[in-house]
């Protein structure tokens, strides 16, 4: 599918690149993917499927550098657009396309290195009483074509060659991009990119489709085409929960992997609070209002027992919050969402609003909220614990460690979890830790939930609504793991069975589970 990067003049069926900021409309029409694009993109999908799977881990490594490589040559002219169709400031969104080609090169060493393939062998036992034991042999393979929804607040890292592109394109999955309509122009960058690639390493067109459009109408027909076989998705509750709605109702269903919600609980304990409260308060927001607050691991919980230690806190957070300027949100319907979710907030009489940043001046500029309530009124409302996407934050005072205890047993799913403690809170920690471990995917300690690691050892994920799956990531080698299944193969001969499974691949250096015992296979 090339058809991202045509421009058309009739606006019945086009839409424009925004500029952020002011809300103009920019450059050429983008025209609107319809459902005859979506089932041609599905096909060609189908189509180069089992020659993309068929690849070898070199030609599919290679081919992840080269759309990095690729990436890399657009030039400043892809940070200058996503600057001007997000906000975001230059630094961002470099460090972004340096996290994107990253990840690119992440995943093409774990394609070379063969581990996501799982191999397993267990020999024939046809002597074994009572009965022999056939030869059973397993690997990974690849679901199929997938799915992948940009996100709007990452226009390059999780969008369209972001890590579910690329853990999708590690698998063998080839993938259709539903491109976000906050960055058109970015995204079709990025997707020309990513078909230069294709072109580059000799692979089928169809392992790359690039799709673009407002409204829920050309998602929806992705979701639902027979031949999408997993999707990958970051955005709301709602969006996300939809998504889930359409794949279950298929003739066969689907996983979607959605990350969704989270408002990332940072608890204060007693002696880091005593020993810093201030310059916790003043970090605290630092991470709230980094990038108008606009990340899913934005901390917007704060978990502290009642004392003198939280009330520097909460001085030095107020101070911090004053001054901060309004930032500039990614569009003006995210900018609408956090201001009602601000706006709910300080009209509910158990909430008191601590203190607001600076307004500013434009249709998108998010003012920073600080709020605080008591253990008892957080536990008896559930809507105080829910999203607000943006730079607001709730303070949660409990009398003692009990109360803290129930809290935090009491919260739904997060991404993350922190604990800022000295030596002497270690035992509390302790304490607290197994219940953290069963609602978040990452506990930090003296740190921001802010700044995700792309690592083998990353966990971006966590129980429902954080995720809609709380065995996954979507950042980090493992995701490669939600794109694939096992298949068992049983007495088959050594000319039929997969090369890596056959006793000649032996010397293949790729790590096998031989008869239950770690080897290289």
């Amino acid at each position: 599918m090339t058809a991202d990067s045509a421009t058309i003049d009739s606006a019945d069926s086009s839409f424009r690149s925004v500029v952020a900021a002011t809300g103009e409309p920019v450059g050429a029409a983008f025209a609107t993917h319809g459902p005859d694009d979506v089932a041609a993109a599905c096909a060609s999908a189908e189509d180069a499927f089992d020659t993309y799977r068929a690849s070898d881990r070199e030609t599919r490594a290679r081919f992840l550098e080269r759309i990095g490589e690729e990436i890399v040559a657009i030039g400043d002219d892809l940070i200058v657009a996503a600057m001007r169709e997000s906000g975001l400031p230059r630094a961002r969104l470099e460090g972004e396309r340096g996290r994107t080609v990253g990840q690119l090169k992440l995943f093409a060493g774990v394609v070379r290195s063969g581990a996501w393939l799982g191999l397993r062998i267990d020999p024939a036992m046809p002597e074994r009483q009572p009965l022999p034991r056939p030869d059973l042999r397993l690997r990974m393979i690849p679901l199929g074509p997938v799915a992948v929804f940009g996100a709007s607040n990452f226009p390059l890292a999780f969008s369209t060659a972001g890590g579910d592109t690329a853990s999708a394109l590690a698998a063998g999955c080839p993938v259709v991009v539903k491109g976000h309509p906050a960055h058109p122009q970015t995204g079709a960058l990025v997707a020309d990119a990513i078909r230069r690639a294709v072109a580059a390493c000799g692979l089928p067109a169809g392992v790359f489709s690039h799709l673009v459009g407002p409204g829920n109408a050309l998602g929806t027909a992705l979701v639902t085409d027979p031949r999408i076989a997993a999707v990958g998705f970051t955005g709301s509750r709602g969006g996300g929960l939809a998504l889930l709605a359409l794949a279950q109702a298929r003739a066969v269903p689907i996983p979607v992997y959605a990350e969704m919600s989270s408002i990332n609980p940072v608890v204060l304990l007693p002696a880091a609070l005593k020993a810093r409260g201030a310059a916790l308060g003043t970090a605290f927001v630092g991470s709230l209002t980094m990038g108008a607050g606009q990340f899913c691991t934005n901390p917007g919980l704060v978990l502290a027992i009642d004392g003198e230690g939280l009330d520097a806190f909460v001085t030095a957070a107020s101070h911090a919050v004053v001054e901060a300027d309004a930032g500039l949100m990614l569009t003006t319907g995210i900018h609408a969402a956090y201001q009602h979710g601000v706006d709910a907030l300080a009209g509910r009489p158990e909430v008191e609003t601590v203190a607001r940043g600076k307004a500013g001046n434009g249709i998108t500029r998010g003012q920073a909220a600080f709020f605080s309530t008591t253990a008892a009124a957080f536990l008896a409302e559930k809507a105080l614990g829910h999203e607000v996407f943006g730079a607001s934050s709730i303070l949660v005072k409990c009398q003692d460690e009990a109360e803290l205890a129930r809290v935090i047993a009491g919260l739904e799913g997060q991404l993350t979890a922190t604990l800022h403690m000295d030596a002497d809170d270690e035992p509390a920690a302790a304490r607290l830790l197994p219940m953290l471990e069963r609602r978040v995917g990452r506990i930090l300690a003296n740190g921001w939930p802010t700044g995700v690691e792309v690592a083998h050892a990353m966990v971006h994920g966590g129980p429902y609504p954080a995720t809609s799956d709380a065995r996954t990531t979507s950042v980090g080698s493992l995701a490669i793991d939600r794109f694939l299944r096992p298949v068992s193969y049983q007495n088959l001969a050594q000319g039929v069975l997969p090369p890596e499974l056959r006793d000649a691949a032996a010397q293949d250096g790729v790590p096998c589970l031989r008869d239950g015992t770690p080897s290289l296979d």
